[in-house]
């Protein structure tokens, strides 16, 4: 019972899903040596998520504990077309995620 409350809870106060929040995993060369290295891994998430709301959407997709979360915006990439004037790709929002030590997400 206890499951069908909290989700109702979620619900009624806007809360997002943690699929709505946590868009993809970015698998990049800087990426990679994150991972590795540091146990961090690099996530694109929605741009109005805060850093507790991707803690904990990554903590219930994934089921291991985050240490720390840091986000970051990205700029859209500038696009030209054929005439002088300019359009752009979506800013976007960058997470990088650490998890607590012994713990490890399998990406492959």
């Amino acid at each position: 019972m206890p499951s069908r409350h909290l989700a109702t809870a979620y619900k009624a106060k806007g809360m997002k899903e943690a699929h709505d929040i946590i868009r993809r995993v970015l698998v990049t060369e800087k990426a990679s040596l994150l991972s590795e290295k540091f146990n961090k891994y690099v996530f694109r998430v929605s741009t109005d998520a805060n850093k507790i709301e991707i803690k904990h959407a990554i903590e219930t997709l994934f089921k291991k504990k985050v240490s720390q979360v840091n986000t970051l915006q990205v700029d859209g990439k500038k696009k030209r077309e054929r005439r002088a004037d300019y359009g752009r790709t979506p800013h976007w929002k960058k997470a990088i995620v650490t998890l607590a030590p012994g713990e490890k997400i399998d990406l492959a």
